[in-house]
């Protein structure tokens, strides 16, 4: 094991994506990871394709997105006995993350009070749609729906249209990311001190917290947001233009940058005009701004303005879908996309951890699983059971 989290354990209740893309971050810096599933059923995204992997465990190409670093364990904590493997596990572990809803794992003793009584070093993470209390606790959360309420979609799409989803679960995404910092932060209490402690994770609180400019564009101004399309709520220009062959984004922050990208335009006398001269104003005057930049970037190919604002320092770059990004020559220099095969063989494509550490940088040392691969191994290495012991266990379907 190498990493900079070579040495911690986490134990891996949750399904879906917000846990597990946790899960899969500590995996991907050296964490162990034991991924617990339901026998004969596994994870909900081993079901969610097509595309599927080409071999026959049918486990989806969703699956492959966020559990590669991790043994699957095949376990039934329903049962006394599949609870109290559990509850053994978790006393050897630095970390347990789970999404089941609130108070669903106290019947079986896995919730926190009862494993931090038997580990007292634990950290535990909890994630829900709405948080361990309040009103909405007891609510089932998904990500489609979060964005609803949480003012996501009433941000996104055309000014004119209906309100949109963005396009991959954002939510969840950013969900995970916010419960690998926090445990981050309380393994270094728990390195510091010996206490270990319960982490509450709700997508809705994390929502609210990626509303970040146009929430204080609320709470500060008064500003209700709304859907601009690709235009920004402050900064103009910003956003999607059509050039003669393709669209490009132009994204420029400061007026510099604007008085050099209307002088690449030809439009030199249009950017000193008082009504653009600032932010504020340009974001008070911005369809009138438009019907001057929209006509004259039409004149120019895509390649060819993108050359001639990098050659100013400006930021610019062309609309593009998945399949031209993931073949980009920028892309394959930073190995990105990383191969990783099933010891069966069965190969597959992943997306990489997005940082690069200079020590300890991110490994990618096991494929996402097929369900249950490892429950034997791992727990007889974990646990010291004897293949009787574990025989006994799967006979009585407590394991598989």
């Amino acid at each position: 094991m190498t990493g900079a989290l070579s040495g911690i354990k986490v134990l891996d209740l949750s399904r879906v994506l917000a846990g597990p893309w946790a899960t899969q971050m500590l995996g991907d810096l050296g964490a162990e990871v034991l991924k617990i599933e339901q026998p004969g059923q596994g994870d909900d995204t081993r079901r969610w394709g097509p595309p599927v992997l080409a071999d026959d465990s049918g486990d989806s190409a969703y699956f492959l997105c966020a559990n590669r670093n991790k043994r699957s364990l095949a376990i039934d904590l329903a049962q006394p006995a599949g609870a109290d493997l559990i509850r053994r596990l978790a006393a050897q572990s630095d970390v347990v993350v789970e999404n089941f809803r609130v108070g669903g794992l106290a019947k079986y003793g896995l919730d926190y009070a009862s494993l931090a009584a038997i580990n007292p070093r634990l950290v535990y993470c909890s994630i829900t749609g709405f948080g361990q209390d309040g009103p909405y606790a007891q609510k089932g959360g998904y990500d489609f729906l979060i964005q609803a309420m949480g003012g996501l979609m009433s941000v996104t799409g055309d000014a004119d249209g209906a309100p949109m989803k963005a396009g991959v679960p954002i939510v969840d995404l950013f969900t995970g990311t916010y419960a690998t910092v926090a445990i981050l932060a309380a393994l270094r209490h728990r390195d510091a001190t010996g206490e270990g402690q319960h982490i509450d994770c709700a997508l809705l609180d994390t929502q609210l917290a990626m509303m970040s400019n146009q929430a204080s564009n609320y709470l500060n101004g008064g500003a209700v947001p709304k859907r601009l399309g690709n235009d920004h709520p402050n900064i103009v220009p910003y956003r999607d233009y059509a050039c003669a062959d393709g669209g490009i984004v132009v994204a420029l922050g400061n007026d510099r940058q604007f008085r050099d990208f209307m002088a690449i335009l030809g439009l030199a006398e249009v950017a000193a005009e008082a009504r653009f001269a600032s932010v504020a104003l340009r974001s008070a005057n911005r369809a009138a701004l438009h019907t001057h930049i929209a006509p004259a970037v039409a004149t120019w190919r895509a390649d060819d303005l993108i050359a001639a604002m990098e050659a100013a320092k400006l930021p610019a770059g062309k609309v593009q879908g998945v399949p031209a990004i993931l073949a980009d020559a920028h892309v394959a220099y930073r190995e990105t996309v990383q191969d990783l095969a099933r010891p069966d063989g069965t190969a597959m494509r992943v997306v990489g951890f997005p940082a690069k550490l200079s020590v300890t940088p991110a490994g990618y040392r096991i494929a996402p699983p097929r369900a249950g691969v490892d429950t034997r191994a791992a727990l007889s290495e974990a646990l010291g059971l004897s293949r009787d012991e574990l025989d006994a266990l799967a006979a009585a379907g407590v394991i598989s």
